[in-house]
């Protein structure tokens, strides 16, 4: 009789630092009556410069953390873990793993929604150099919407400026400006452009001011956030399977206290975290 019951767990959210919490916040905001399980693998951040075998090595380890803390299904919410991991551990890992899991990415919904919001399409990327060198958002509109332009470019200061709780200073407009006016004087006909980075929301305001109008700013968070429902809706055998209660748990492969001091630049509530190690 037992071995007929369904287990059941949180959402799994994964990051290899902080800008993921980005992600988080509004799938809790859209779904607040689910569990959730965030990890963070702050200790060995950044991602973006690490090869594809790191990167997917490190990410697998974390998927199959969650995996062993009950949670039936994973999102990566880190753009480099979905342009570098994702693809390898759905194609390869899943299958020899407990069946009906699933772990989902960032970069399709994300390039579905820009493609749709785009009138002229050509969009605009800005992203870390690990996101923007794995091509993976090309790819991806290309498939998605064939004989669309996409111009990328690289916004290396954009993640320490938000981590070092900078992106409300005046200071940080100059980066802002910079990267964007670089991104549009290579294609004037840009009339979407996709923050490909989980911490770039918390630049926003800024962005938004620098970006001309009538040029739209797609953020992930919302667009994930709406992807997901759809797919619990769509997939019922695996909305069975989430935990209800609306609770939320952090584990960090760093010290939990400086976890918690930088969560509260993406958050607007207090953490409780706990160690964990991969």
């Amino acid at each position: 009789m037992a071995d007929n019951i369904e287990l059941t767990g949180p959402i799994g959210v994964f990051d290899s630092g902080y800008g993921g919490l980005t992600i988080l916040k509004e799938i809790r905001r859209l779904m607040p009556e689910y569990s959730y399980l965030y990890l963070g693998d702050n200790a060995r951040a950044p991602y973006g410069t690490r090869s594809f075998d790191i990167v997917y090595r490190f990410t697998l380890e974390a998927v199959t953390a969650l995996f062993d803390k009950g949670c039936p299904l994973v999102i990566l919410a880190c753009n480099t873990a979905s342009a570098k991991a994702l693809r390898t551990i759905q194609q390869r890992d899943l299958p020899a793993m407990k069946p009906g899991l699933r772990v989902l990415g960032v970069i399709r919904p994300t390039a579905e929604e820009a493609g749709e919001l785009s009138a002229t399409g050509h969009i605009g990327i800005l992203g870390t150099e690990g996101t923007v060198n794995s091509r993976s958002y090309d790819m991806e509109i290309d498939k998605l919407h064939p004989g669309f332009t996409v111009v990328s470019k690289a916004c290396p200061m954009w993640v320490p400026i938000v981590e070092n709780n900078e992106a409300s200073n005046p200071g940080a407009d100059y980066f802002v400006n910079k990267y964007i006016a670089s991104l549009l004087e290579s294609d004037a006909a840009i009339d979407a452009v996709v923050l490909a980075c989980t911490h770039y929301p918390i630049l926003y305001p800024k962005i938004r001011k620098a970006v001309p109008e009538g040029i739209k700013v797609v953020k992930q968070g919302d667009i994930v956030a709406r992807r997901l429902k759809d797919y619990l809706r769509r997939h019922p055998e695996m909305e069975r399977k989430i935990t209800r209660g609306g609770d939320c748990r952090y584990l960090t492969t760093e010290n939990p206290e400086k976890f918690t001091g930088l969560a509260s630049v993406f958050l607007e509530e207090p953490v409780e975290v706990s160690h964990i190690d991969l």
